[in-house]
C-alpha cells in the first residue's frame, strides 16, 4: 500500500478534531437547553411526561403535563365527569398546544386561545390558566348533551373555532390524560426528570404544594402537611378524600397522578398511593423499557385518599 502523504494525514486529523470539537458544543447546547442530561446515574435523555392507554404512551413535555394537571384537577374540583377533561385536554392541545401562550389569531390568548374582544374576559383574565380553563368550563356544561357528543362537536361548540375537525386528532392523548389525572386508571401518570437542581427550605416547598393544590384541585391548605425533614427531603402528606369524586380510592389516585404530573415545579421526587409508589428514578427507567415506573411498596398500603409524597429540600 502507498503511503498517503503526511499533508493528507494532517487534514484529515484536522478534520477529526473539528468534528469532536462541533460535537462536544453541540452536546453542550443541548445541556444547557435541557433537552440532554449529561449527569451519571438515573438522569433522562430528555425530560418528559407520559400517560399510558390502551397499552400505548402519550407523551407530554413537563410544562405540558403541569397545564394538563390543572385542566383536568379543574374538573375534579367542579365534579365534573372524566369526558369534560377529556373535551378540555383536546381542546387545549389543538389551540395552544397546552402552553400558556400570549400569543395567537387576532387577539386570542392562553391555554384555551381565548380573545378578549369576544366576551372571554380581560387579556390578563384569559391569560391565567385558572381562570381560562374555568370560562371553558363553565361554557362546555351549557352546551346540552356534551358528554354523548364527539369531541370535535363538544369543543366547537365552544370554540367556534374555523377547524373543528382538527380537536380529533387530540382525543386519545386527551382521553389518556383525562382518565390518569381524574383518577379513573390507576398508576398510568409518569414523569422522566432530572435531579432537583436547587432544593429550597421545607417551608417553601410545602408551600409551594399547597399553593399548587389549592389552585388545580381545591385542596384546602390543611390538607397539605409535612410529615418528617431530613437529610434532603421531606415527607408531605395530601388527604385527597375531601375531592368531588364520589370515591376516596379515585380521589387519592387523582392526587397522587397530578403530584406526578406537577414534579418538575413542585420538586417531588416519590409519591406513594394505595400500596404503589412512583419514583423519579423508576420513571426514567420505565421510559429507558426497563421495569415499571409505579412499583409495590413494602409494608402496609396507604389508606384510600391519602397520598404521601417525598420533595427534595435544601440541607
Amino acid at each position: 500500500m502507498t503511503p498517503r502523504p503526511v499533508g493528507a494525514r494532517a487534514a484529515r486529523a484536522r478534520r477529526r478534531r473539528a468534528r469532536a470539537a462541533f460535537a462536544f458544543g453541540l452536546v453542550a447546547v443541548l445541556a444547557a437547553a435541557g433537552w440532554l442530561w449529561l449527569r451519571p446515574g438515573d438522569s433522562p435523555v430528555r425530560e418528559r411526561c407520559s400517560a399510558s392507554l390502551d397499552g400505548s404512551d402519550w407523551y407530554l413535555s413537563p410544562a405540558q403535563a403541569e397545564n394538563a394537571a390543572l385542566v383536568a384537577g379543574a374538573s375534579v374540583r367542579r365534579g365534573l365527569p372524566a369526558r369534560a377533561a377529556t373535551i378540555a385536554l383536546a381542546t387545549a392541545l389543538q389551540e395552544s398546544k397546552l402552553i400558556n401562550v400570549d400569543y395567537g389569531d387576532r387577539d386570542s390568548l392562553g391555554l384555551f386561545q381565548q380573545r378578549p374582544s369576544q366576551g372571554w374576559g380581560a387579556p390578563e383574565q384569559v391569560m391565567d390558566p385558572l381562570y381560562a380553563t374555568d370560562r371553558f368550563y363553565d361554557a362546555l356544561v351549557k352546551v346540552p348533551g356534551y358528554q354523548d357528543l364527539e369531541v370535535t362537536v363538544a369543543a366547537q361548540a365552544v370554540q367556534r373555532s374555523g377547524f373543528p375537525e382538527a380537536y380529533a386528532q387530540h382525543e386519545t392523548r386527551a382521553r389518556a390524560w383525562a382518565s390518569g389525572l381524574t383518577g379513573h386508571s390507576p398508576a398510568v401518570v409518569s414523569c422522566e426528570l432530572g435531579p432537583v437542581r436547587a432544593p429550597r427550605s421545607v417551608d417553601a416547598v410545602a408551600a409551594s404544594l399547597r399553593e399548587r393544590a389549592l389552585r388545580d384541585l381545591g385542596l384546602s391548605a390543611e390538607a397539605v402537611t409535612v410529615q418528617a425533614a431530613g437529610d434532603g427531603a421531606a415527607t408531605l402528606t395530601v388527604q385527597a378524600s375531601g375531592l368531588a369524586t364520589g370515591d376516596a380510592a379515585r380521589a387519592g389516585w387523582a392526587a397522587g397522578q397530578w403530584a406526578v404530573a406537577t414534579a418538575s415545579v413542585t420538586d417531588v421526587v416519590e409519591v406513594r398511593v394505595a400500596g404503589l409508589r412512583w419514583t423519579r428514578a423508576d420513571g426514567v427507567r420505565a421510559g429507558q423499557g426497563d421495569g415499571a415506573a409505579w412499583t409495590p411498596v413494602d409494608g402496609a398500603a396507604l389508606p384510600d385518599g391519602v397520598v404521601e409524597a417525598r420533595v427534595a429540600v435544601a440541607r
